[in-house]
């Protein structure tokens, strides 16, 4: 048991190699955690449009019209204190704000940062096929330039062929010439 919890404390494994980290996460943690970021991230892309402007924009219209329109006793701002509570209520909701902005910003930060990895191996996949494809190409040229034509063999079988005449002319002459010299010898 002990064993286990050493492992899981390993700080000279990556980070995403660990099985647990220094807090006692476990595996149920990354979970929490993933969770989490994409709740920051609704949050985030929900602040960043402008029904959320025009919701605030409305809330704290309301805010002060309330404060400045009903009766003192119903008020729970003092218009004289420069509406203290709404200031304060703004601000605790821009201190939440900010951070889970920045959270929803760094996973997408983590995301680019892995799509770029996918797109920079894609590219070498890409370009290593393209050079290989470009090495087949020239080697298939440099087979053709040392490839008989039509007019290379053609040439080559009628050169061929006036030799083989000429051969046989040969022959033909060699064979009449030896009748013709036994004519010509007197036979004793």
């Amino acid at each position: 048991m002990a064993r286990n919890n050493r492992a899981d404390l390993r700080l000279d494994a990556p980070k995403g190699l660990r099985t647990g980290n220094l807090v006692g996460l476990g595996r149920n943690g990354g979970h929490s955690r993933d969770r989490f970021g994409r709740f920051t991230e609704a949050i985030a892309r929900g602040m960043g449009t402008p029904w959320f402007l025009l919701g605030l924009t409305l809330f704290a219209v309301a805010w002060i019209s309330w404060n400045t329109l009903a009766p003192v006793a119903w008020r729970f701002d003092s218009v004289a204190l420069g509406f203290i509570a709404l200031t304060l209520v703004l601000s605790m909701q821009a201190s939440y704000a900010a951070p889970m902005i920045l959270l929803a910003q760094n996973r997408q930060d983590d995301r680019d940062r892995v799509q770029f990895e996918q797109d920079r191996q894609r590219s070498e996949r890409t370009l290593a096929d393209t050079e290989y494809l470009a090495r087949e190409v020239v080697a298939l040229r440099i087979a053709i330039k040392d490839m008989a034509s039509k007019d290379f063999i053609r040439a080559e079988l009628r050169a061929l062929l006036e030799h083989l005449d000429e051969r046989s002319d040969e022959r033909s002459d060699e064979r009449a010439a030896p009748d013709s010299a036994d004519e010509s010898r007197p036979t004793a």
